[in-house]
């Protein structure tokens, strides 16, 4: 009889199944999928395993009829939701801020038509690449969406155009304006020698300096991208949405500006990213069963 009524369920289901369920499911998809992006290798990681758990617990207890177990669990979920808001209020304000941020479909706000070339790219991409031959230090963070008015009301005011000696002639050792960080809007440089926040990320490597770890820390932040230039080994880095890219040649540094600067159109919304992100790992899952495919011919052939 349950089976009956579990397959007759089934079936009401699926006929009364319209265009507006799929929109219901497709966005409760993309809303689960950015939320596991922003938690992802952060402290609230751990804690999004421990909620998991706590929540099966619960769900057992009820069906097992462990009355005063599920009391204190109901008694733990309702306390902690107030204590996560209080203990993870950083990470909170990072998934508002790239909700503001982000569109739904569509790019960014386009430069560059397809086809020409950014001569701001070029200047930071020369600036670094002779800064790193002389092993001086540099930190230079370009602005996108989310706005760096209280980062730059920490430095110097600029407003000059970038160019290569211009970002060179400020992080020259022992001049006023080296030590701090350079803020890019666009092809202007609006400030100089700025203050930027830490990382508090415990699983750096320890060989990551100050400079290493206030380009993570302005990442986590906001969407700003950030290039840094060891003073030590003379290494190019790149840190976006508190990841690194370490040991970085011209070309790639080049490539990763260029991205920044004249975006492709699908780059830019979450859905968008969504079904790129999906589409590529369907690919990465065809081509391997094409190369299955391929051995076994092999193998037939060889016999």
């Amino acid at each position: 009889m349950d089976g009956a009524r579990f397959l007759s369920s089934i079936k009401d289901t699926v006929l009364n199944f319209k265009f507006n369920n799929v929109i219901d499911i497709l966005i409760i998809a993309v809303i689960i999928y950015n939320t596991y992006k922003l938690v992802k290798q952060t402290r609230a990681e751990q804690l999004a395993k421990g909620l998991v758990v706590l929540l099966i617990v619960t769900k057992l207890s009820g069906w097992f009829k462990l009355y005063t177990l599920r009391w204190l669990l109901d008694w733990v979920l309702g306390a902690g939701l107030i204590a996560l808001v209080v203990i993870f209020q950083p990470e909170i304000r990072r998934a508002f801020e790239f909700i503001g941020r982000s569109q739904f479909i569509g790019s960014r706000f386009r430069t560059l038509e397809d086809g020409q070339v950014n001569p701001v790219v070029e200047e930071i991409v020369q600036a670094c690449a002779s800064l790193s031959r002389q092993k001086i230090g540099a930190l230079i963070v370009i602005q996108r969406k989310t706005g760096l008015g209280e980062v730059i009301e920490t430095g110097t005011e600029i407003e000059g155009y970038v160019s290569m000696g211009l970002l060179i002639n400020i992080f020259i050792p022992n001049t006023p304006l080296h030590d701090g960080a350079v803020i890019i809007d666009k092809e202007i440089i609006k400030a100089a020698a700025c203050f930027l926040p830490i990382t508090d990320n415990n699983r750096l490597s320890k060989d990551l300096g100050t400079r290493h770890r206030a380009a993570l820390g302005i990442s986590e932040k906001s969407d700003a991208f950030v290039v840094v230039v060891s003073e030590e080994t003379g290494g190019i880095s790149t840190c976006e949405s508190g990841e690194i890219s370490r040991y970085l040649d011209e070309d790639t540094l080049r490539k990763k500006l260029t991205d920044i600067y004249n975006p492709k159109p699908e780059e830019g919304g979450i859905l968008n990213k969504f079904i790129n992100e999906f589409k590529s790992e369907d690919s990465k899952e065809k081509n391997v069963t094409t190369e299955e495919g391929d051995d076994k011919d092999e193998e037939v052939k060889s016999k």
